[in-house]
């Protein structure tokens, strides 16, 4: 079972048919979907399943806390499942690929006080941009 669905069951969550799939379909280490692609995805599993559906299963995921979304430029949000350890994304400028990262040390420690401005900092969102080895080698 992956590791969403065991979150999933874990707080009780329903499990439909609907659910499972597209929770199914967000599995795996280095997943930013968009919503269409989730749907596009859950259709080969199960093919009623309706856009409406994964996005309101998308919505419900983000509310609860075990997706993020993800806005790295000005295209489609995309939906990661690693919403429970840190980490920052890697984005190819060129095709869009997104990879999840996990640079050591604290980017929040890295912001100096002067530079907060009073503000009591909740959250440090963090992209690296460059080109992957596929658009690099193309």
């Amino acid at each position: 079972m992956s590791d969403l669905l065991e979150r999933l069951r874990g707080r009780g969550w329903r499990m439909t048919a609907q659910r499972r799939v597209v929770a199914e379909v967000l599995d795996g280490d280095h997943v930013h979907l968009t919503a269409d692609e989730v749907h596009a995805r859950a259709v080969e599993r199960l093919p009623e399943i309706s856009r409406a559906t994964v996005y309101n299963t998308l919505g419900e995921l983000v509310t609860l806390g075990e997706v993020l979304e993800v806005s790295t430029d000005r295209r489609a949000k995309r939906y990661d499942p690693n919403a429970h350890r840190p980490h920052h994304h890697l984005v190819c400028a060129q095709c869009g690929a997104i990879r999840d990262v996990h640079p050591s040390g604290d980017p929040l420690a890295d912001l100096p006080a002067t530079e907060r401005f009073g503000f009591t900092i909740s959250d440090v969102e963090v992209t690296y941009r460059g080109v992957c080895p596929n658009c690099a080698s193309a």
